[in-house]
């Protein structure tokens, strides 16, 4: 999945974000709400990390509008409030979900997990094809009963490939998805992920390439 972080305190963002990149998703961060939109402009993300009191524009402005825009990224709203009225006021804006700071990080990682699966259509908590058996909460992954060793980045890719269900993936879709907004477009960093991950799953080989289209598992 790729994610927003959208957080004006620096050292909560950055520890928000490394934290989810070490669970193998992808990770952008803005750290006002005229950042957060303009991000939201341009890609496609899946959920959106989003602090209430932000500066430039508040964040309910921000969850006003790209609620209003048809965005389809599911947002989580970071707020100090504890109060009901607090959380129904953000909930009515268009958020699909409330957390109060302080909080567990392991919540924070359930909670965008959950809205993650609301982004798109709804997969099995266990993905399973062709003898691979990957399991996205725990981040483990068995071929034939063997665990399998794969870095965040080979993990992520492999999570997108299974979850095509067959069908083609293209090198640009993996690079929006498993790779944040730094990553250069014109980058081999997927064939090379692509490479170490067939050399961990073994053989008989099961990733396809098609040469202009993509990857699947067969």
């Amino acid at each position: 999945m790729r994610i927003l972080v959208v957080e004006d305190e620096a050292l909560l963002a950055d520890a928000i974000a490394e934290g989810l990149r070490h669970e193998a998703f992808a990770v952008d961060i803005a750290s006002d709400g005229e950042a957060a939109l303009e991000r939201l402009s341009v890609n496609d993300y899946d959920v959106m990390v989003l602090d209430r009191d932000l500066p430039k524009l508040h964040g309910d402005e921000v969850c006003r509008r790209s609620v209003a825009a048809g965005a389809e990224v599911r947002i989580l709203m970071l707020t100090v409030s504890t109060t009901v009225t607090e959380r129904v006021a953000g909930l009515s804006l268009g958020a699909d979900d409330y957390l109060t700071k302080p909080f567990a990080f392991t919540e924070l990682v359930a909670r965008v997990r959950a809205l993650g699966r609301r982004a798109r259509p709804a997969a099995a908590p266990i993905l399973e094809r062709a003898g691979i058996r990957l399991d996205p909460h725990h981040r483990e992954t068995y071929r034939e009963n063997r665990y399998i060793s794969l870095s965040r980045k080979e993990f992520a890719v492999l999570e997108e490939l299974l979850r095509a269900e067959g069908a083609f993936v293209s090198a640009e879709d993996l690079l929006e998805r498993v790779w944040d907004e730094n990553i250069d477009p014109f980058t081999t960093i997927v064939r090379g992920t692509i490479r170490g991950l067939r050399r961990k799953l073994g053989d008989p080989p099961v990733v396809e390439t098609v040469a202009g289209v993509g990857y699947r598992i067969r």
